[in-house]
């Protein structure tokens, strides 16, 4: 893991994706959106996932993106399921590229210490300014509220 950058990394790099894109995209997120502040990605499988789910938040089912905040100068690391980016990117009618960037995005507010499910539409707000700066589809929170 970098010390005062933002890495993707890849369990598999799918030859479909243009990994530079997503990375260029992480390297917007920390100069934008995290003020600077480095954190970590992890595209992975939708198993490990559902191990990490399980593991850190006591809920043994498979979900998108998972965030753990780190203390100190670094945000803190970011997992990703590749499979259901996959999935959710053909439901919603974009490509798995875009939603990678659209989880990330929402890690990062994660990691900024947001959560939509506490804080009376703040990560929303934040989430679809942010969108519209980055030029992104509908997020999370969007499609939950739809």
């Amino acid at each position: 893991m970098s010390s005062d950058g933002s890495t993707v990394t890849f369990r598999r790099v799918p030859g479909s994706l243009r990994r530079g894109a997503i990375e260029r995209f992480a390297h917007k997120l920390q100069a934008g959106v995290a003020r600077g502040r480095g954190f970590d990605c992890l595209v992975t499988s939708d198993g490990e996932l559902r191990r990490l789910n399980r593991e850190f938040r006591g809920k043994d089912v498979p979900t998108d993106v998972l965030s753990f905040p780190s203390e100190g100068g670094r945000l803190g690391d970011i997992a990703i399921s590749l499979g259901r980016a996959r999935a959710q990117a053909r439901q919603f009618g974009h490509t798995t590229e875009q939603e990678i960037q659209i989880l990330l995005l929402h890690g990062v507010l994660h990691l900024l210490g947001m959560d939509h499910e506490t804080d009376r539409g703040r990560m929303a707000r934040a989430e679809k300014r942010w969108r519209a700066v980055l030029g992104l589809p509908d997020g999370l929170i969007e499609r939950v509220r739809s």
